[in-house]
């Protein structure tokens, strides 16, 4: 998969470009300085909206969605012009405060994730189509301005021409011409087949070397599906990903063949489990960290539960998979078969407990005068945090910080540190990024960015704190959360070590 490559940077006529009218707009440009009465502000169009009626009769209401649409449409374009405009004045300030030029524009991407409640990630791929429609692609950028294609299409356009160059994006912009009307009517196939035509014609050699850099991007990735299931993909090139998938489906043919009551597709995940992990129930030599309280543990309570890398599960689900790992670790010590076929692995199931604050949920706070975190309150921050806690990103924690740098005087406890992802956390060193945490009920700290705007990063909610005011009042502390670690190596520590892990008061 080809990324929206970052372009140049912006100049001079590029900040003239992001500032130009848009399409039907007839007002005269001024030479000096917009006034606060000739220019709409953007909180004028919130009033605007909420004074629209809802249309009498069928017909006025399709009209309605219709505009609104390129109402959005034009809309995402003005958001590129600001995008633009935006990165080109961090790079002159970043310039003017002695910023080294091959680091000016770090954290840009990062600042229009935060304006537009998107992640990091794709703050930096909106920031790119930003650049590319405002710089390369002005046909595209103008239909997108003018309703005719929508902000997912023009971005089609975008990645499939972003092995050219700057040359010949342009000439494939002026070639398809989407604001006259080219694409009117098409689907995203039509559209993606159009783009990789008009990019072939013009650099073959480039659309060539494209495709077989993708293999150098081959990856595999598990995100989260309902009920208690995930998608986990692979991204191979296309030989290795047919001769796995084939290999998949023979073993299937073969134990459907051989009387196997599973359909085809369970025999062929049973299969995939099987093979990648070495054994047929695919717990084996990892941690499985299941969050949950004492009384979904003990009492059958309905409290959901958290596994970790995944989120929210039902509360039977997580009683019976640490009763099924346990019924595999009995299972091992009757038949003297430790862990099934590995001598070296066992199933290992034990508690680590967490007290936390009546009422709030907080977690109880622990110290430490290291710089870099203990293994023992990185976990406890693991826990507390759960995924990356940069507004927005929800993406899985790489790096325990701190929320007050240690060179500014921040210490390695609880209350300053924070889980964050490996990008997120480079992004707040770049120059003009602070943090400091504030007072709350639950762990919570506030990110300043270079331009003075602020964002609150609050802890998500432990299982069961939301029912703790409701069930457990008191001037004690309580033991609401227990943390399950499953199918751990033997030679990983025995249970007797860990339980002083245990974090009391």
């Amino acid at each position: 998969m080809q990324p929206i490559r970052a372009t140049q940077t912006p100049s001079g006529d590029a900040f003239d470009r992001a500032s130009e009218p848009l399409p039907g707009d007839s007002t005269p440009p001024s030479s000096g300085p917009p006034s606060a009465y000739s220019a709409p502000r953007v909180s004028d169009l919130f009033a605007l909206l909420g004074s629209v009626s809802l249309g009498d009769s069928s017909t006025e209401l399709i009209d309605q969605l219709r505009g609104l649409e390129d109402l959005k449409s034009a809309i995402t374009g003005l958001q590129a012009r600001i995008a633009v405009a935006f990165d080109l004045a961090q790079r002159r300030e970043q310039e003017t405060a002695g910023v080294p030029a091959s680091e000016r524009g770090q954290g840009v991407g990062a600042q229009v994730a935060l304006a537009r409640r998107e992640s990091p990630n794709k703050g930096s791929r909106l920031l790119g189509l930003a650049k590319a429609l405002v710089l390369e692609m002005p046909r595209t950028l103008a239909a997108l301005e003018s309703g005719q294609l929508n902000e997912w299409r023009a971005t089609l356009l975008v990645k499939e021409t972003a092995c050219l160059s700057v040359e010949d994006r342009c000439a494939v912009d002026e070639e398809l011409a989407p604001d006259t009307g080219t694409f009117e009517g098409k689907g995203d196939r039509a559209i993606i087949a159009s783009a990789k035509a008009a990019a072939y014609r013009r650099d073959p050699r480039s659309v060539a070397q494209r495709a077989s850099h993708a293999a150098t991007e081959r990856t595999v990735s598990l995100r989260p599906a309902p009920d208690t299931m995930t998608y986990l993909t692979a991204l191979l090139p296309v030989a290795q990903g047919v001769a796995a998938y084939a290999a998949l489906t023979r073993a299937a043919d073969s134990a459907r063949s051989n009387g196997d009551s599973r359909s085809r597709g369970q025999v062929m995940a049973d299969a995939l489990v099987e093979r990648v992990t070495g054994t047929p129930g695919g717990i084996s030599g990892i941690n499985l960290d299941v969050v949950m309280t004492d009384r979904t543990l003990f009492q059958g309570d309905s409290e959901p539960a958290r596994l970790k890398g995944y989120g929210i599960v039902p509360a039977e689900w997580a009683r019976t998979l640490l009763v099924e790992l346990q019924a595999v670790e009995a299972s091992g010590l009757a038949t003297g078969q430790e862990g099934a076929s590995d001598p070296d692995c066992d199933f290992k199931v034990w508690l680590r407990r967490f007290y936390t604050a009546p009422g709030t949920g907080e977690l109880l706070s622990m110290d430490s005068k290291a710089r870099l975190f203990p293994t023992r309150l990185r976990r406890f921050i693991e826990a507390r945090d759960d995924t990356c806690r940069t507004p927005y990103c929800d993406a899985p924690i790489r790096h325990i910080d701190h929320v007050v740098t240690w060179h500014s005087g921040g210490t390695t406890t609880l209350t300053n540190g924070a889980g964050l992802c490996e990008a997120c956390n480079h992004t707040k060193e770049n120059l003009g990024w602070t943090a400091k945490p504030l007072n709350d009920d639950v762990h919570t700290f506030e990110l300043r960015t270079p331009t003075g705007h602020s964002y609150k990063s609050k802890a998500p909610p432990l299982p069961g704190c939301h029912t703790a005011q409701g069930r457990e009042r008191g001037d004690h502390l309580s033991q609401t959360t227990v943390a399950a670690a499953a199918a751990t190596p033997a030679n990983w520590g025995s249970p007797q070590q860990e339980s002083r892990d245990l974090t009391r008061i």
